[in-house]
């Protein structure tokens, strides 16, 4: 029987694709390929290796121990999460049309992997693992296009995070600018910043398309153009890497922690998504030849149906858009947890009075509801920070939208009102989870969203996250001290 590893390797028009990459690395000098993969909160993991081995491993994949994908850390007891020391590796195998030589560092390039269990195994030989986020996204969104007839969802993020100044002890210092919004004077403080990031994103195939400064020192959100789930998270997580390496040669830390200041703004990473049927692949390029990357990095999906707009001049969604977000919005306390993935995260969420999306509710362009409809055939999914892992939330968001879809979920009529105005007129509107061990419970006990992180995956980052949670409440910090050291009961 043909197993999972040998359909990717051998899927139509890949052989074609590892030629090309051979063809870009001798037109580039690459000398090494990082071959990544995804970890369970998002970090890239993987190895080096020659680009004389291209063919090799494009074939054979690279191996290494489960264990990555748990960022091979232990619990508060000692032992490796996830995975024991004697489980067995994993077969990463590289999808070609991912590869792109990194701008500043043009002796290295990059491709994305699919993670697979090895092909000598006596269980699962040659399987995917449920344990990657990345080849899962992939598998849950293909399952929903073949279920309805077609139908796609393409969905852009607006990742915020703060440039902090380095300290002389190598902790952060501050925000190099003031917490003025929009303000021109200090985003061009950081400027070489925002250059060396546009520049970096152009040649690694994001469409970069606006980027301002937020509400908190230092703190920039800069886009990139929307697409399809899979290549948004791709370019997400690049951008991430891009920003850590800007970071490095401005002397700054790139700080994607979802609350870093109590009192200001912290760093949402708010998903525009949509659904649509048909469209093709474009090429949308700003940089010159030769280019680091292979056509595909430069590929975005143009054209077809909107089915989210019902009239174009209406703001109002059609009935399957309704439906979608009625989904949503009925699993709302599940996807906080895979939103809001830490501690941190829930710092944000009880810091009231900076547009928090703590309540349950949607409307036109009203930013005090964990949803929105931002313009015409698009909504905003808020609850989300930049401490995401993409590749999770997607997948969620899809699991949920398809079970609104399903049962023709209505979300009621949009809320125009302030939400906490319409709370003192009396509606009632559920709250998010304030504390992320609810936020595991609610996830915990729902099924819809759970099937987004099937078998393992689902038992990984409960796992994961319940130590994180555990680590954070067995911890004596400075308000312990500063509330209790002197106490006389």
């Amino acid at each position: 029987m043909t197993t999972d590893i040998e359909r990717h390797v051998g899927a139509p028009g890949r052989d074609e694709r590892v030629r090309e990459v051979r063809a870009k690395i001798d037109e580039t000098g690459v000398r090494f390929i990082y071959y990544q993969y995804i970890s369970i909160t998002g970090r890239i993991m993987g190895k080096a290796v020659p680009a004389p081995h291209w063919e090799a491993m494009a074939a054979r994949g690279i191996q290494t121990w489960y264990g990555g994908l748990t960022n091979v850390l232990p619990d508060r007891s000692g032992n490796l999460l996830g995975f024991p020391a004697n489980a067995h590796e994993l077969v990463a195998i590289p999808d070609p049309e991912t590869f792109c030589q990194l701008p500043w560092n043009r002796d290295a390039a990059r491709v994305y992997c699919t993670v697979f269990h090895a092909r000598e195994e006596g269980a699962n030989p040659g399987a995917f693992m449920e344990e990657d986020g990345r080849g899962n996204l992939r598998r849950v969104h293909e399952q929903f296009t073949n279920d309805h007839d077609g139908l796609h969802l393409r969905h852009g993020c607006e990742p915020e995070m703060a440039w902090l100044r380095r300290g002389e002890d190598g902790q952060p210092d501050g925000g190099p600018t003031k917490p003025l919004a929009y303000h021109i004077d200090q985003f061009e403080e950081l400027s070489r910043v925002y250059a060396k990031v546009v520049s970096y994103g152009q040649a690694m195939g994001l469409d970069m398309i606006q980027g301002d400064h937020e509400d908190a020192p230092g703190q920039l959100e800069i886009n990139f153009m929307y697409d399809d789930a899979l290549r948004t998270c791709d370019r997400l997580t690049t951008y991430r890497q891009i920003c850590a390496q800007v970071a490095r040669e401005e002397g700054l830390i790139a700080c994607f922690m979802s609350k870093p200041f109590m009192g200001l703004s912290g760093n949402g990473c708010h998903h525009n998504m949509s659904l649509w049927r048909g469209g093709d692949d474009s090429m949308v390029c700003h940089v010159d030849d030769p280019r680091p990357g292979v056509d595909d990095v430069y590929l975005h999906r143009k054209g077809g149906t909107n089915v989210f707009i019902h009239d174009p001049d209406d703001w109002m969604p059609g009935p399957l858009g309704l439906h979608a977000i009625g989904g949503v919005m009925e699993h709302l306390p599940a996807l906080t947890a895979i939103g809001s993935s830490t501690v941190n995260s829930y710092r944000r969420m009880l810091d009231l009075g900076l547009w928090a999306p703590i309540y349950a509710d949607w409307g036109y362009q009203n930013r005090t509801t964990a949803l929105r409809v931002s313009a015409p055939g698009r909504f905003e999914y808020r609850a989300v920070d930049s401490m995401v892992n993409p590749y999770l939330m997607a997948a969620a968001l899809l699991k949920a939208m398809d079970d609104g879809i399903r049962r023709q979920l209505d979300p009621g009529e949009p809320e125009q009102r302030n939400i906490y105005e319409a709370m003192e007129a009396g509606k009632i509107v559920r709250r998010l989870p304030r504390y992320f061990g609810e936020a595991l419970d609610a996830l915990a006990a729902d099924d819809v969203v759970r099937s987004a992180l099937p078998g393992r995956l689902y038992e990984i980052y409960d796992e994961y996250k319940r130590d994180e949670w555990d680590r954070f409440n067995a911890e004596v910090s400075d308000w312990d001290m500063n509330t209790y050291l002197d106490c006389l009961p």
